[in-house]
């Protein structure tokens, strides 16, 4: 069994690294959720509880890769 002390230790760590991974995840992107078959944004907690028929979309306002094609030396 763990000590008083060591429970709240590893307590805290724990919730320290969560907060951390939050944090770090909400700033990571720009991105909203959506209902799929409308394409109407909805409140984020839809997508974070992983609710069917809604997903996350990103930013698509942001610098897009292009596609790149190889050349053929003849």
């Amino acid at each position: 069994m763990l000590s008083g002390t060591r429970l709240r230790t590893v307590t805290y760590t724990a919730v320290i690294a969560l907060a951390a991974g939050l944090g770090s995840a909400a700033c990571s992107s720009d991105r909203w959720c959506e209902f799929d078959a409308t394409d109407t944004k909805v409140a984020d907690s839809y997508c974070e509880k992983g609710t069917p028929g809604y997903e996350w979309e990103p930013d698509s306002d942001g610098k897009s890769k292009k596609s790149t094609t190889s050349k053929r030396n003849k």
